[in-house]
């Protein structure tokens, strides 16, 4: 016989299983952090609070890391740009005639060393502006 309740039941225990085992994305409006430092980043970091999208340019409080970070910790699931120039603006006047910025997926990044458009580039004490969002 056919049964309703154990189908409808099954059905549920089905979807809740499937919804446990789902990685959980970053949320959008839930903000992140990343660190930033002028050395190396076991020692002497700055926690940034990143929320998606939004440009931090280094200036105000933020001014002593302004042309000075080294070294990045970007969480995993992010994607985050570093801006030569102030408000997260790509200008391809950078150290190279293209690379103005470098983008920087989750993990410990040194800028001496960063991906840039054309290979890897020495992005170390250009940054001025960071823009960061969920991948």
């Amino acid at each position: 016989m056919f049964n309703s309740r154990a189908l409808l039941a099954s059905t549920l225990a089905a979807v809740l299983a499937f919804a446990a085992a789902a990685p959980a994305k970053p949320s959008p409006e839930v903000p992140a952090t990343i660190e930033v430092c002028s050395g190396n980043c076991p020692t002497g970091g700055v926690t940034l609070t990143v929320v998606s999208d939004d440009c931090i340019n280094l200036t105000g409080g933020l001014s002593f890391l302004d042309k000075e970070i080294s070294q990045a910790i970007v969480p995993g699931g992010f994607v985050c740009t570093f801006f030569q120039d102030f408000g997260c603006i790509a200008s391809g006047t950078g150290n190279a005639p293209t690379n103005s910025e470098v983008v920087l997926t989750g993990g410990t990044w040194s800028l001496s060393h960063a991906p840039g458009l054309s290979g890897t580039i020495n992005f170390n004490d250009l940054t001025s502006s960071i823009s960061c969002s969920p991948i």
